[in-house]
């Protein structure tokens, strides 16, 4: 996961630098015709999962994008990208990887539209962004740097721990025994999908293996697309972040509005695709930590700390 968030806080600090306020708001601001749907769009295929997607929302929103374009790219994004699309076009065939494009395509545009729904037009966003001007590039590598790996993490520190933290207690004590004689009912599986992607804070390309190991254990496929769809998009970290990014009320409204298109979506697909053909061989998808993602991890920590020590 670290080197997932670092590579999301460089880019929201190149962002900042080299797309500037003015073209945010008049493609993703308040008063921007379809933001909603151009935020979902340039979700969509973007490789940035759960992790990466909350440090670039969060820049997003600081550049004066709309909370219901914040919230449409935050939807789409963390469920698809060019690599979990092959993943899944590999493990589960061209129809699943089809149907999850589109689905996380217009969970994203139903997200943003209920927010803007209540969203206040005359709240503006504040941004400490630089000017896009010609300047200096040792300058803008500088404002990158200190945007993406000082500034950004100041904001959400905080939130993510916690959501992290939240994470691994209900990852590691959810009962699962109780669940398993459910798990091959069409409508009961999705629900228990929701519960079981709720607290994991899974990239999309890393979900697609278990999805095919929950359908070769007998879950229907309708359930897996659930699981696809809630893990990467609505785990708690991402709700804990949602909330200081849009407030309490938005958050809410996020998560119901995902969770109903999930619910359909599974629908959908257990009536018109019982048989998906999964064919492929489900690939090797465990890996062990090594020395580098161990020190990615502990400068990832350490820039935590050093945002939540900043924001004090």
């Amino acid at each position: 996961m670290a080197p997932y968030l670092l590579f999301g806080f460089l880019g929201a600090g190149i962002l900042s630098q080299f797309i500037s306020r003015s073209f945010i708001q008049k493609h993703l601001g308040q008063h921007a015709s379809h933001s909603e749907l151009k935020a979902a769009l340039f979700g969509v295929p973007m490789p940035i999962c759960s992790c990466g997607v909350l440090p670039l929302a969060a820049g997003l929103r600081r550049q004066g994008a709309s909370a219901s374009s914040t919230a449409s790219f935050l939807a789409s994004t963390p469920q698809t990208g060019i690599d979990s699309l092959l993943v899944t076009y590999a493990l589960l065939g061209w129809v699943f990887a089809l149907f999850r494009a589109i689905v996380a395509f217009i969970s994203g545009i139903l997200c943003g539209w209920s927010i803007r729904l209540i969203e206040n037009p005359h709240i503006n966003t504040t941004s400490t962004t630089q000017s896009t001007e010609k300047s200096d590039l040792r300058k803008q590598c500088i404002s990158v740097l200190k945007y993406g790996f000082i500034t950004l993490p100041r904001d959400i520190a905080r939130p993510l721990l916690l959501g992290l933290f939240l994470s691994g207690v209900l990852t590691v004590f959810l009962p699962e025994a109780p669940f398993s004689n459910h798990l091959a009912h069409p409508h009961l599986s999705m629900l228990i999908m929701i519960i079981i992607g709720l607290p994991l804070y899974i990239c999309s390309s890393a979900s697609v293996p278990l999805a095919y190991a929950f359908i070769q254990s007998g879950v229907p496929s309708g359930a897996a697309l659930v699981f696809l769809i809630m893990g990467p998009a609505t785990n708690i970290a991402t709700l804990t972040t949602l909330h200081k990014l849009l407030g309490a009320r938005a958050t809410i409204i996020f998560f119901t509005v995902l969770t109903t298109t999930a619910l359909l979506a599974g629908s959908f697909m257990n009536y018109y695709s019982p048989k998906l053909g999964l064919e492929s061989a489900l690939c090797d998808a465990h890996r062990t930590s090594n020395s580098y993602e161990v020190l990615v991890a502990i400068l990832l920590f350490g820039l935590l700390l050093n945002g939540i020590r900043l924001k004090k």
